[in-house]
């Protein structure tokens, strides 16, 4: 019984670490560059985000190697910011935009830059374990609309619903 459980836990652990089929994380990632403040522009809806305006998300090093992360909303319906702070380690070679993050103990998540501003990292697309997790970020609260049209266009190419993202209120 108890192999059971370690295996059934271990597969539910690693099922939350793939990747939509159609998207394809960044090679030739550089952690030093994505490191600092990024700005949620845009994401899809779910309930540890909902209601959030303001959303940041801030990416540091750790001393283990890994990336200290911490999210931040603030939720006009209480009047008070929320905070919510993580980890991210690569989940293979260190120049792949695949990393596994986690804000609860030993349970991992994926996250997959799948697009970015290669000359300045001033945009980055993002995705969960499946199609339902969808992220737009900027080092700026807005992008310009070429930056917009484009993460439409690419996120509907790879499967997902850009018809239900929220535009996330900056100021």
């Amino acid at each position: 019984m108890k192999t059971v459980l370690i295996l059934m836990t271990a597969l539910l652990l690693h099922g939350c670490l793939g990747m939509p089929e159609s998207v394809k994380p960044v090679g030739q990632f550089e952690l030093a560059r994505y490191l600092g403040k990024w700005y949620e522009v845009a994401r899809l809806d779910h309930s540890f985000e909902r209601g959030l305006t303001r959303v940041s998300a801030e990416y540091s090093l750790r001393n283990d190697g890994g990336v200290a992360v911490l999210n931040r909303g603030y939720s006009e319906a209480s009047g008070v910011w929320q905070e919510a702070e993580g980890k991210a380690y690569f989940v293979n070679d260190h120049d792949e935009g695949y990393l596994k993050v986690s804000f609860f103990g030993p349970f991992y998540g994926s996250y997959v830059v799948f697009d970015l501003d290669r000359e300045n990292y001033q945009y980055s697309f993002v995705s969960g374990p499946d199609s339902s997790y969808l992220w737009l970020l900027s080092r700026k609260p807005t992008v310009t609309p070429e930056v917009r049209e484009w993460f439409i266009r690419l996120s509907e190419e790879r499967g997902f619903d850009t018809d239900e993202l929220i535009w996330v209120k900056q100021q």
